[in-house]
C-alpha cells in the first residue's frame, strides 16, 4: 500500500491541473467570502452570514462550488488512467487492484481535507477585514455545518474518484456530476411542488446530492429542515449526509466491483 500511495502522491502532484483546480477553488470561495462580507459589512453579525461566507453559500446552491473541482481532480486521478492508456503499466507495477483504487481514494481525501481546512481558514480572514472581529466558531450551527463543509467537500472527492473509475474516463462523470444535481435533482424537486405531482416528495428527501447539501445548513434547527413552500421535510444534517454517503458507497463498491472484474 505504501508504494501505491507514493505513486499516487507523485503522480497527482506532478499534474499541472491538480495545482489550477485547487487554486481556481480557493479563489472561488474567497470571492464569494469576500462577496458576503463586503455586503454585510454594516449589518449585525450573526452566524447566518458567518456560515455563509465561510462555506460559500451554505445549504443554498444546489452544488457546493468549489468542491466540483475537488471532484474533478478525483476524476482526473482515475480517468486519466484510461484517457492516456496509462492504467496498463499501473497495473503492471501495482497489480492488486483494490490497493491501487484505495490509494488514489486516500490520496485525493487527503487532498480533498486540506483544501477544505485552508479555504476556511482563508474565507475566515476574508471575513474578518471587514466584519472587524474575528467570529465565534464554536457556537452553533457554526459547530456543526464547518465540519459538515469538510466531510461534504470531502466526499466529492471520493465520488469523483470511483466515477472516473466507474465510467473509466472522463467526459462522463464531468457530465454526471453536474447534470445530476443541476438539472435532474432540481427538476425533481420542483416537480414535487406540482399538486398532481405531489407523490414525489417523499423522496426529495433521497436525492443524494440535495442531501449532502444539508451538511452545511445553517438554519440552526436541531431536527429535519421544513423545505420553504411546502408542507414536507428533508432529513436533518447528518442523517442526510448519510443518505449522501451513502450514495457515495454504492458508486464506490460498483465501481471497485467492475475494477476487479474488467480486463483493465
Amino acid at each position: 500500500m505504501s508504494d501505491a500511495l507514493r505513486f499516487e502522491w507523485v503522480r497527482l502532484r506532478t499534474l499541472r491541473s491538480t495545482y489550477w483546480l485547487i487554486a481556481s477553488a480557493l479563489v472561488l470561495n474567497a470571492t464569494a467570502a469576500f462577496l458576503v462580507a463586503f455586503v454585510t459589512r454594516d449589518d449585525p453579525l450573526d452566524n447566518d452570514i458567518v456560515g455563509t461566507a465561510i462555506t460559500s453559500g451554505g445549504a443554498n446552491p444546489p452544488v457546493p462550488l468549489a468542491a466540483v473541482f475537488i471532484a474533478v481532480i478525483g476524476i482526473l486521478a482515475t480517468g486519466h488512467e484510461y484517457r492516456y492508456g496509462t492504467i496498463q503499466p499501473t497495473l503492471t507495477a501495482i497489480p492488486r487492484r483494490s490497493t491501487v483504487l484505495v490509494a488514489k481514494i486516500i490520496v485525493v481525501a487527503a487532498v480533498a481535507t486540506a483544501f477544505a481546512v485552508v479555504s476556511m481558514i482563508a474565507n475566515v480572514a476574508v471575513g474578518t477585514v471587514f466584519w472587524g472581529e474575528f467570529p465565534d466558531l464554536t457556537s452553533h450551527p457554526l459547530d456543526e455545518a464547518l465540519p459538515g463543509y469538510l466531510i461534504l467537500v470531502l466526499l466529492w472527492g471520493v465520488l469523483g474518484t470511483v466515477l472516473g473509475q466507474l465510467f473509466r474516463g472522463v467526459a462522463s462523470p464531468l457530465i454526471l456530476i453536474l447534470a445530476v444535481p443541476l438539472v435532474v435533482e432540481q427538476l425533481i424537486f420542483r416537480l414535487s411542488f406540482v399538486p398532481a405531482l405531489d407523490w414525489l416528495q417523499p423522496a426529495v428527501k433521497f436525492l443524494p446530492f440535495l442531501a449532502g447539501q444539508q451538511l452545511v445548513n445553517l438554519s440552526g434547527e436541531a431536527g429535519g429542515t421544513t423545505v420553504a413552500g411546502s408542507g414536507f421535510e428533508l432529513f436533518d444534517r447528518w442523517a442526510a449526509g448519510g443518505v449522501f454517503a451513502t450514495f457515495v458507497a454504492i458508486i464506490l463498491i460498483a465501481a471497485r466491483t467492475l475494477f476487479e472484474r474488467r480486463d483493465a
